[in-house]
């Protein structure tokens, strides 16, 4: 690379820091589930609302955020974030109730993080040139990667021996070096006022993807079902008037969110719907398994990290490595035997869980997976990016990681909705068939027990539960989770079988551009 500059290291390190605590946030507290519940006295759905939330808010106003430095100036954008980032850190640091967890991490966090992120691009696209930007970029994506692939063990080793409120004390460190050393960022000249802001396209979005999000984390409520096509079309129409709206900006000759008219580049669609899949699964699976590990199996956050850890660095190995292999095969083909190679991952994993299972036998399937999830990731932004024009750059990176976050986002609610719905549905019928004839005693019984798993309590037998049933009690449960977990990785798989045929549509040229 060459001989860099003091300052130029400077910058590259706090950019780096910067993504790191963004990345980690999401994989350190999917391993702190269990502790969150039990400290806030809370629901495992309420913690997957909350983790939907946060990446929720980053897919809103993701877009919003990267035009904000037009008007603000990238320096004083990215202060403005970090600012916020930290505030919100020490919110959920000091969390005494799930509420105060929401407003601090997913609000105040995610809202940060939207500011940081599009900043940290443009900071490496004004200070580095030539092969200097191709280091800086690599490392920017490295450290990304590997920010994902170590989440989990840290946040596991601090939820497990000290708490998991140091993971957040630790961000707000990281957010102190970040701005003791911020002189060494240089500004932008504003492009924009404030008046070209596309405030309305901003709601519009978040109205849309939020009540779509919403109604999918309303289908484990049974009340609920008779309006969640009503919820979910009504997300969909608000997200038609967007791109209404947003051509009739760009008509008017104003400042659109986003230039709609990318969404006519086929390449750009199939990547940026392969995209939000590969979101969803991985989000899913982050999601699920220390869920099943800590509920089923009773391991701590740190053994739950420990079993991740293989999965996360095997997608960070071929993630990196993979990238090489476009030069002689076709990105498509590469994706292709990526999105198989996960599949069979998928598919290994749904025969895995049940009441015996043990960390050693979800290792070899989830590397399998996280190989496929890793070919993929390897040539998924490039070949979305490199179909667009260069004019249309900036546009499409703010689709791309919208639609990132909106896959995180829809892979916790949806993958977690199918985990609890069929857990509910068994747990009925384990109940029925060991107590048969008693129909509403039944219901009940059921319902308390729900509530039980929901509360990740299937250790101790709650008193409620009739004489009849104690011992039954524990099996009925844990093979109810165990039959959740098979039908979110059949869910999985599905999904990953739409990538693959949304794929077959991809042009099929060798070379690395698309």
């Amino acid at each position: 690379m060459g001989k860099t500059s003091t300052f130029n290291w400077g910058v590259l390190s706090i950019v780096c820091m910067a993504v790191f605590i963004m990345v980690i946030d999401t994989t350190i507290m999917n391993v702190s589930i269990t502790a969150l519940v039990e400290e806030l006295n809370t629901t495992l759905p309420t913690i997957q609302a909350i983790i939907a939330i946060y990446a929720l808010i980053m897919a809103s106003f993701m877009l919003f955020g990267g035009k904000l430095q037009d008007v603000l100036g990238r320096k004083r954008a990215f202060l403005f974030g970090i600012v916020l980032y930290g505030i919100g850190t020490f919110t959920a640091s000091i969390s005494w109730n799930a509420p105060v967890l929401l407003v601090g991490w997913a609000i105040l966090e995610g809202l940060g993080a939207v500011f940081m992120m599009p900043a940290t691009t443009t900071f490496i696209t004004s200070t580095y040139k030539g092969k200097d930007r191709a280091f800086a970029f690599g490392m920017w994506g490295g450290i990304g990667a590997a920010g994902a692939a170590f989440g989990p063990i840290i946040g596991g080793y601090l939820t497990t021996y000290f708490s998991w409120r140091w993971a957040f004390r630790l961000e707000l460190l990281v957010v102190v070096i970040i701005l003791v050393f911020s002189y060494l960022l240089t500004e932008s000249k504003p492009t924009l006022k404030w008046r070209d802001m596309d405030v309305i396209g901003t709601i519009l979005a978040f109205a849309g993807l939020g009540t779509i999000v919403l109604g999918i984390l309303l289908m484990r409520n049974r009340d609920a079902w008779d309006y969640l096509l009503i919820i979910i079309g009504l997300g969909i129409v608000i997200m038609g008037i967007f791109y209404i709206w947003q051509k009739r900006r760009k008509h008017q000759k104003k400042t659109p969110l986003v230039d709609v008219e990318i969404f006519k580049n086929r390449v750009f669609v199939i990547g940026n719907v392969v995209g939000t899949i590969q979101g969803i699964v991985i989000a899913g699976f982050l999601f699920i398994i220390p869920v099943f590990l800590q509920n089923v199996t009773g391991v701590t956050a740190f053994e739950t990290g420990l079993a991740l850890l293989p999965m996360s660095l095997v997608i960070f190995v071929f993630a990196i490595g993979a990238t090489r292999l476009a030069a002689d095969i076709s990105p498509k083909y590469i994706m292709l035997g990526g999105i198989g190679i996960a599949l069979a991952g998928s598919v290994m994993l749904r025969e895995v869980f049940g009441l015996a299972t043990t960390i050693p036998d979800i290792i070899l399937p989830s590397i399998v997976f996280g190989a496929g999830i890793g070919f993929v990731l390897s040539q998924v932004s490039n070949v979305t990016l490199s179909a667009v024009p260069d004019k249309q750059s900036t546009d499409a990176a703010g689709v791309l990681n919208t639609f990132r976050q909106l896959g995180t986002s829809l892979g916790t609610a949806l993958i977690g909705v199918i985990l609890l719905i069929f857990i509910l549905s068994s747990i009925l019928s384990g109940v029925i068939q060991a107590n048969p004839g008693h129909a509403m005693e039944n219901e009940a019984v059921a319902s308390g027990l729900q509530a039980w798993v929901e509360k990740m309590e299937t250790i101790d037998i709650p008193v409620q539960i009739p004489r009849a049933l104690a011992e039954r009690v524990t099996f009925i449960v844990d093979t109810a989770i165990s039959e959740g977990m098979m039908r979110s990785f059949d869910a999985i798989s599905v999904m990953l079988g739409v990538a693959f045929v949304v794929t077959l549509f991809l042009p099929g040229r060798k070379g690395s551009k698309e």
